[in-house]
């Protein structure tokens, strides 16, 4: 953490601004950018935190491209995984770093695209009935992916756009529009429904976290028993969310850029987060 501090502080050091408007200029850019990358990669190793267990080979020479050749588009960050594994930890990290350094980034949580489901769960008396009467509520029928891909491109334009709300009451009750989301520079979506079609191939970095499943396990039914679920039916959900992790989450793993650990240390995360606001912060205006 040390070195990473030390390094941190040598990113204050700002280099001219080339002109980003020539592809000679992003190309510098994506070159400056590739080193940081690296740099961040060798201090994890380093560090022994491993927050980065898996980055495919062509990962980063492909997002670059994108950058020199689309310069003007949002870039879209989907980050998925399975339940309690970390994920919504990390955006709230993201978050957190956001507000404190005022950063031009916006985060959006994909479960406010479930279709709404109120009346099923007026049917069946209440949410657990009907997930025990064999309702697969996580299947990607169940999300508005069309909406979701067509608010995606609008945000990766430049657009704000309503999304929707879900309520996460037990009502199941889905409302329209009701989220203001702003296109910042960078945008977040966290949420399984992230690497379901036709959502998953707009994003430019796609983010797998993961965790061992008997820590996952204890992390969801303590997090069940926060929100005054007994034990019986948390252990019953649990049942269920393996099950759908296995069919529906897992199989987005080899798609995915970067594999992530769930279990980073928080402190440590935030360093990176400062560091790349740095790095990429480091130019001189003419």
């Amino acid at each position: 953490m040390n070195s990473l501090l030390k390094d941190i502080n040598c990113a204050k050091d700002k280099i001219q601004k080339p002109n980003f408007e020539t592809r000679m200029g992003r190309e510098f850019l994506a070159f400056y950018l590739k080193t940081k990358f690296k740099q961040i990669i060798n201090w994890d190793k380093k560090t022994g935190q491993n927050l980065f267990t898996g980055v495919k080979d062509n990962f980063l020479e492909e997002f670059l491209e994108r950058l020199i050749s689309k310069p003007k588009e949002r870039i879209l960050i989907g980050i998925t995984g399975e339940s309690a594994s970390g994920k919504s930890t990390i955006c709230n990290e993201i978050s957190r770093n956001t507000e404190r350094l005022n950063l031009p980034v916006t985060i959006l949580n994909a479960d406010n695209y479930f279709r709404d489901i109120s009346h099923l769960i007026k049917e069946y008396g209440d949410f657990d009935k009907l997930r025990d009467a064999g309702y697969d509520v996580d299947a990607p029928e169940n999300f508005q992916l069309d909406l979701m891909a067509k608010n995606l491109l609008d945000l990766k334009q430049g657009c704000d756009i309503l999304a929707p709300k879900y309520l996460v009451n037990g009502t199941g009750v889905s409302i329209p529009s009701a989220l203001p989301v702003k296109s910042n520079k960078v945008i977040v979506i966290e949420g399984m429904a992230t690497m379901f079609e036709p959502v998953k191939s707009l994003f430019d970095i796609k983010i797998y976290v993961e965790i061992d499943n008997k820590i996952r396990k204890k992390r969801f039914i303590n997090r069940a028993k926060s929100r005054n679920q007994d034990k019986e039916n948390a252990h019953k959900h649990w049942e269920y969310v393996l099950r759908s992790g296995e069919k529906y989450i897992q199989p987005a793993r080899k798609d995915c850029d970067i594999i992530a650990s769930g279990e980073c240390d928080l402190d440590y995360f935030s360093k990176l987060i400062e560091y790349i606001n740095l790095a990429t912060n480091s130019f001189l205006e003419e």
